[in-house]
């Protein structure tokens, strides 16, 4: 196992994109369960008259300001930052480096909607942009990780030849942004490295709302869209958020 790891990750340079997904995911999930144990305990202390003060899990407070945990993500994630640009360091303090920063982005992505709203909208249907922000960079972080490349490796790339290699990374490009288009952001992400989802996302119909089908959807390719991305598709998104984001247990 440990000669696996070392010959997949340590050797390939991929261990800081693995403790960093590790780190994300890890805080993210860890920094839900205590916000929603006191949002749920306020919501309890409310309903009763009580002051919260007693609480043992409670907001972090400092001069009378409620410090929201972005705070301590954003300064996590410039501080590691700028420690790798000065001192470049090897394993194992790049792996360290990683995952404080997958610790600081997790706290600082979990309250994006706050970053784009500029107000606290954390437990409102604004506050699941979050969630979406959360789901993307888990996406990013995780073709990182595997880094595959579209165009495959370097030798299979110069067989091509230069105008091979042109040809099939416009093709590429195109299906990625035609999927972007298409409102499939997750999609075409992970197209990015992986042709496959690119084509897919491309070929199929497009999100109602999206730019591609305001500009080329009527009729009946219009009412195939709204009928694939409605009510249905609506709830299963909705469900994926709630269970992700912890305001299933709250309510």
């Amino acid at each position: 196992m440990a000669q696996w790891y070392h010959d997949y990750f340590v050797e390939t340079g991929r261990s800081p994109a693995l403790v960093l997904l590790a780190a994300f995911i890890v805080t993210y999930a860890i920094t839900r369960t205590i916000t929603v144990r006191i949002h749920a305990r306020q919501k309890e202390q409310a309903a009763a008259g009580e002051s919260g003060q007693d609480s043992v899990v409670k907001d972090v407070f400092i001069g009378g300001v409620h410090i929201h945990h972005q705070v301590w993500g954003i300064l996590l994630v410039l501080t590691t930052g700028l420690l790798e640009f000065r001192f470049r360091p090897d394993a194992p303090w790049v792996e360290l480096l990683a995952a404080l920063f997958g610790v600081g982005a997790a706290l600082a992505l979990d309250e994006f909607a706050l970053w784009l709203h500029v107000e606290d909208v954390y437990w409102t249907e604004e506050g699941k942009q979050s969630i979406d922000a959360v789901m993307l960079a888990s996406v990013v972080a995780l073709g990182l990780l595997i880094g595959t490349s579209p165009i495959g490796t370097d030798s299979e790339a110069a067989a091509s030849g230069a105008l091979g290699l042109a040809a099939f990374l416009i093709v590429h490009f195109g299906f990625v942004l035609t999927t972007l288009l298409k409102g499939k952001l997750a999609t075409g992400l992970l197209g990015l490295p992986f042709p496959f989802f690119a084509v897919v996302g491309a070929t199929r119909i497009g999100k109602p709302s999206s730019f591609w089908a305001k500009r080329f959807y009527g009729g009946r390719k219009l009412a195939k869209a709204e009928k694939r991305y409605g009510e249905h598709y609506q709830a299963r998104m909705e469900r994926l958020r709630g269970r992700l984001s912890g305001m299933t247990s709250i309510h």
